[in-house]
């Protein structure tokens, strides 16, 4: 468990969790040699001069006190150490996360890393603050408490010796009976935590088909399955905990059935058996927390397991010798790229001369919105290469690759703040003459003209305080402050009303002046002032061209350009 801690956190932690362990090993330790001086003061308290028990029970106070200032030392020492290690596997977490292909975050990725950086987190790292000083109490105080009743009388140390082995296979058969329980709960878990993101975003559409009151069947579904999943969990658990109870109980009876035979035949006094059962009760509270204890390790441990896949999830490769570009022409050369079992584009090759602009059209699922992810460097291809100025973006690095790029897509993420604080993220020292020029271009002004905070209004999560044109100008003038060379385009307009479409068209043709530019439409009245069109069904290029050239071909553009006038006019 603490080399898997060790080995998520990093070296540099391992310093501050190897004393504290060593710390918390000692404590245990006098807790246990402490018990001993009972034996010297109950042989005295019951011998002819109990005067003379004063000297020992000094003795035994000082090692009670000692063992108090070294638990107090240890348990600071753990919280300490488990703060620490908390904030530093956010950091870990967070640039770990931050350095992962775009590509990577799918849809079921939410709910997962929302559980995993939430109670995952807290869970795995309360190890030492919480688990470590109980765990290794209940391991190591009673191991020396049968090695003090092994100095005292062999016998009965040789007894109690007995459940050390017994306990020890039976907590590692309850782990291993329910490795597969707690692996179903926590999946349970994930799923749950996904579908009630996935309910609450549905809210909308919820509501517009008129199933505000009834249950979504799918969180439903998932719900029921984490209860059944925790109930099976909970079943695995109780063999164990009986096991180890009858365990303890019964060795306690074979010491307390050999303590009053070794006594009545004289072989002990009866200060010594009294003392040995005190011990071995005593050993008996710390093994019986073992089963609690070792659930909550169980858990703690699936969830460093999970955090190390996370973690061991390999980012895009950065290059050893990075090369920036000079121009800002774009290629696709013999570009093929699979998503798991599926190929999404099969040799495709394209050209975008510097400050032109390329329309990529097509069917759902032709792999569009794929080619503009492939140069951004969502993901790497499998086969071929994309460049940026005749370089390939796997030799740029992500920072400069990601300067080179403004993009502008359908579904807008607005981070929880003001509005000029989201326009600022296109460039975040940009002066305040900058911002207000970009928010005019992207005919912004007009929507903070009409709000009762102008610039400071809150956009909520989201952006769920603005409408959708709104954060779509919002995410406009972010590109426009940002000034990249380079201006990728997805389905921009394809939601919004008339008069939302026409303020952002401004804006994105103010964007587009003078840049290179890759748009993807399905409305294809927007892409009529492209350079050029490309037109993509089945991860493949069918046609190239012109918008007047493809439509005097009668092939598969002019069949989509007939086909969306018909279904525009009145």
């Amino acid at each position: 468990m603490i080399r898997m801690l060790l080995r998520v956190l990093g070296n540099e932690y391992a310093g501050p969790v190897r004393r504290t362990v060593a710390l918390m090993t000692t404590t245990a330790v006098v807790e246990g040699l402490s018990y001993a001086l009972l034996v010297p003061v109950l042989r005295a308290l019951f011998g002819g001069t109990p005067a003379d028990a004063r000297p020992w029970l000094i003795a035994f106070g000082t090692a009670v006190a000692v063992y108090a200032v070294l638990r107090y030392v240890s348990d600071v020492s753990g919280f300490r150490a488990g703060t620490t290690l908390l904030h530093g596997m956010y950091g870990r977490l967070g640039d770990h996360l931050a350095r992962l292909p775009l590509g990577w975050y799918g849809p079921g990725r939410v709910g997962e890393v929302s559980v995993l950086a939430g109670r995952g987190v807290l869970q795995a790292m309360s190890v030492i603050a919480h688990l470590l000083g109980p765990l290794v109490s209940a391991a190591v105080t009673p191991l020396t408490i049968v090695a003090v009743m092994l100095a005292f009388d062999w016998r009965m140390g040789l007894a109690a010796l007995v459940a050390v082995p017994l306990v020890a296979a039976i907590q590692l058969w309850t782990g291993r009976s329910m490795a597969a329980a707690d692996a179903e709960r926590a999946e349970r878990d994930h799923q749950a935590a996904g579908r009630v993101i996935e309910y609450l975003q549905a809210q909308p559409v919820l509501r517009a088909g008129g199933r505000t009151t009834e249950r979504f069947g799918l969180l439903d579904d998932a719900l029921r399955g984490l209860e059944r999943s925790s109930r099976r969990s909970t079943l695995s658990a109780l063999p164990g905990i009986v096991g180890l109870t009858l365990t303890v109980q019964a060795v306690f009876t074979v010491l307390l059935v050999l303590g009053a035979y070794l006594t009545l035949g004289g072989d002990i006094g009866a200060a010594e058996m009294l003392t040995i059962l005190v011990l071995a009760a005593r050993c008996a509270d710390p093994l019986l927390s073992l089963a609690d204890i070792g659930g909550q390790v169980r858990s703690a441990r699936a969830e460093l397991t999970r955090l190390e896949a996370v973690l061991n999830t390999p980012p895009l490769p950065e290059p050893a010798q990075p090369v920036r570009p000079l121009r800002h022409d774009l290629e696709f050369d013999s570009v093929t790229f699979r998503h798991g079992d599926r190929t999404v584009l099969k040799d495709v090759s394209l050209s975008v001369p510097q400050g032109h602009r390329l329309a990529v059209v097509g069917p759902s699922g032709a792999g569009k919105s794929t080619l503009l992810q492939l140069l951004a460097r969502f993901y790497d291809v499998d086969t071929g290469s994309v460049r940026i100025g005749a370089v390939d973006v796997r030799a740029i690095n992500t920072e400069a690759l990601m300067a080179q790029i403004a993009f502008v897509f359908q579904d807008v993420y607005l981070f929880d703040g003001t509005i000029e604080e989201n326009v600022r993220l296109g460039r975040p020292d940009a002066d305040e003459a900058a911002v207000r020029a970009a928010a005019t271009a992207a005919r912004l002004d007009e929507v903070i003209e009409r709000l009762p905070n102008g610039w400071d209004t809150d956009v909520g999560e989201g952006g769920a305080l603005l409408s959708g044109g709104e954060r779509q100008r919002v995410s406009i003038a972010r590109a426009l402050l940002k000034d990249a060379p380079i201006v990728l385009l997805d389905e921009v307009t394809s939601a919004l009303d008339p008069v939302n479409e026409a303020a952002v068209h401004d804006g994105i043709e103010r964007l587009m002046a003078g840049r290179t530019v890759v748009m993807v439409a399905h409305r294809l009245r927007t892409v009529r002032r492209a350079d050029r069109i490309a037109f993509l069904d089945h991860g493949r290029i069918v046609e190239e061209g012109e918008h007047d050239e493809l439509l005097l071909r009668g092939g598969r553009y002019a069949e989509f350009w007939n086909a969306s006038l018909t279904s525009t006019s009145p």
